[in-house]
């Protein structure tokens, strides 16, 4: 069963993701250029959180947080109802949740003693990578199943599958280079969230919109 015209062509909801995902990546990019003591190779993207221009971040994974459940919405509202799953709407509720969590409990810093903040920074985080590409493979694996959805699925779920792996290496990996590593996997799954933001907003400005008497416009 296809969904409605009306539903499909509605771009509030990718527009939202579109917005929080650009936010978040205006102000990691201008967190570099702000606080260039921090080496970006080596620092995580935590450590711009404490210090000049902390809230800037802390607005930026709130806004991220939006995106995900704003594209979590629209992806469970515009697939057919036999592809259609609240699981990875769940997931990225939850990934949204520990994000924001993360954005307001500080790391512990380099050198310094273990803390119950540190201890809930470091759960939150790691729960938001985790949930998040969980979110991403079942949203794929959802869209596979889609007549509509089956060719960007061939796509989109790989780099689901990328990006789920990628976080065991930055966990597993201890050599890896931290703040690098850690911004990579973080391009990758806002990459793939764009993906789909964009995919969903030029999918709707092709369809027409339903008409107040049912009827689509011309």
């Amino acid at each position: 069963m296809s969904r409605p015209a009306s539903d499909s062509a509605n771009t509030f909801w990718p527009g939202l993701a579109a917005g929080g995902l650009a936010s978040f990546l205006a102000a990691a990019i201008a967190l570099h250029l702000l606080r260039p003591e921090l080496d970006p190779v080596r620092s995580q993207m935590s450590l711009y959180l404490i210090g000049p221009w902390g809230w800037l971040l802390q607005a930026a994974y709130v806004a991220l947080s939006v995106a995900m459940l704003g594209l979590a919405w629209d992806a469970w509202r515009v697939v057919g109802p036999p592809s259609r799953s609240a699981a990875p709407m769940l997931m990225f509720a939850l990934a949204g949740a520990c994000l924001s969590t993360t954005a307001y409990a500080w790391m512990d810093l380099p050198g310094v003693g273990p803390s119950l903040e540190g201890l809930v920074h470091g759960i939150s985080a790691q729960g938001a990578f985790l949930f998040a590409t969980t979110a991403m493979v079942l949203q794929a694996m959802c869209l596979r199943r889609d007549p509509r959805w089956r060719a960007h699925a061939r796509w989109l779920l790989p780099w689901a599958l990328a990006c789920f792996a990628a976080i065991w290496v930055l966990a597993l990996w201890r050599e890896l280079p931290r703040g690098l590593a850690q911004k990579a996997v973080i391009a990758l799954i806002v990459g793939w969230l764009g993906a789909l933001s964009a995919l969903r907003l030029g999918i709707a400005r092709r369809l027409p919109a339903r008409q107040p008497g049912g009827s689509s416009a011309s």
